[in-house]
Formats: structure tokens, C-alpha cells, sequence
């Protein structure tokens, strides 16, 4: 972890100052933050996750901080890139479940607990509800910049590397069976279906899609 932390450092950033940089561009794209909880996992550093808004005036919204404290690996790579990338995921609810803190940290903990890189376009299982009574138990990451800017980083004058901008990736609860149907056909084919079929997927009662037997 030490030689982790000092590979990061080349790349003109401490990881808590990182964090404090997410936490303040979240609260001016999003408004205040209302709730917090902070998640530790063995083997990582510690994942908050932020709720921003109230289901009597929209979308309430749970972010991660503490995913882009260091950048991103490839697996298959000896070192870790300073300049590699760096992002926080994003769920949007139309009313407030906040058992899903502790499911939301679990994946944002993937990078450093299990070594493989967030992306848009990955499928996310966790095996459980997503939140206590959900139907749904993974999510489908969805591609950054539509509801939250990127947040450039720029280190110290001088720096070896130029840190990769933190990324905000939505994340679209999945139930089972829509996770399968991903799995064989793919992100763009289960998005193209739900927009078909009119799914509001901040939605935490919605339905399932409706999928033939031989889709699945």
C-alpha cells in the first residue's frame, strides 16, 4: 500500500486532497449534501457515500468518495499508473433508500479491493439486494458527463504526469434477469430495450423489463 501511495503522489496529488476536490465540485453540481455515511472495508481505504436532494423535491442522488482517491489500474499492469483514471459513482432515486450506502461503497471499493477498473458499460453483480427490499442486484455503469461534469486535476508545477480528471459514472439498478440479458447482449442492447420499452430506471419500484424466455 505504502509503494501505491508513493506511485500516486508522482502524479501531483495527494489522495485526500483529490477528495476534497470531488466533495466540493458534487456539492456545486448538486446542491448541499443532507446525509453521509462512511463505509471501511478490510483491505481498503475508507468509502463514503454523500445523498444530496429529497424525494418531495425530485431525485434524491447517493455518491461515492473515496473510488478516485487513487487512479485506477489496468489489472494486467506491474505498477500503477499515476495518470491513470480516477471516478466516483452516482445512483439517482425518485425517493430515498439509504440502505443502498453500504451496497454503493461495496462497489465502489472494486478497484482497490479486487484490482479491476470501473467502466462504462460494465455490469455490476452484488448477489444481494441493492438496497433492503429491492428487487434489483447489480447495476449496469452507465457512460460519465451527462449529469456531472468531469473534475480536471491539475498537481503541483512540475509534476512528472497530469492526473486524469475524476469521471462521475451513473450507476442502473439491474434486476437478475436484466443483468443476464446483459451479459449475452450486451450494455447498448439492454439500454436500447428499456428506452423502448419507456422504463424509468430512478424508479426504486419499477418493474422488470419484460423479456421473451429466449432472450435471457
Amino acid at each position: 500500500m505504502d509503494g501505491l501511495a508513493n506511485l500516486d503522489g508522482l502524479g501531483g496529488l495527494d489522495g485526500s486532497e483529490v477528495l476534497r476536490r470531488v466533495e466540493t465540485h458534487l456539492i456545486r453540481e448538486l446542491g448541499p449534501e443532507i446525509g453521509r455515511a462512511e463505509i471501511t472495508f478490510l483491505g481498503a481505504e475508507p468509502i463514503e457515500v454523500l445523498r444530496f436532494g429529497h424525494p418531495a423535491r425530485g431525485i434524491v442522488r447517493y455518491a461515492t468518495l473515496g473510488m478516485s482517491r487513487s487512479p485506477m489500474s489496468n489489472p494486467a499492469a506491474s505498477m500503477l499508473d499515476p495518470a491513470g483514471p480516477r471516478a466516483e459513482l452516482v445512483l439517482s432515486l425518485k425517493d430515498q433508500r439509504d440502505s443502498v450506502a453500504r451496497r454503493l461503497a461495496l462497489l465502489a471499493a472494486i478497484p482497490a479491493v479486487e484490482g479491476v477498473p470501473v467502466v462504462a458499460g460494465a455490469g455490476l453483480d452484488l448477489g444481494e439486494p441493492l438496497w433492503d427490499g429491492a428487487r434489483f442486484t447489480a447495476v449496469l455503469v452507465a457512460e460519465p458527463g451527462g449529469l456531472i461534469p468531469d473534475l480536471a486535476l491539475m498537481g503541483p508545477a512540475g509534476s512528472p504526469a497530469a492526473p486524469a480528471p475524476v469521471c462521475f459514472l451513473p450507476v442502473l439498478p439491474m434486476t437478475p434477469q436484466e443483468s443476464a440479458f446483459k451479459r449475452v447482449h450486451g450494455a447498448a442492447e439492454l439500454q436500447r430495450r428499456w428506452l423502448a420499452a419507456g422504463t424509468d430506471l430512478r424508479d426504486p419500484t419499477r418493474p422488470q423489463l419484460h423479456l421473451a424466455a429466449g432472450d435471457r
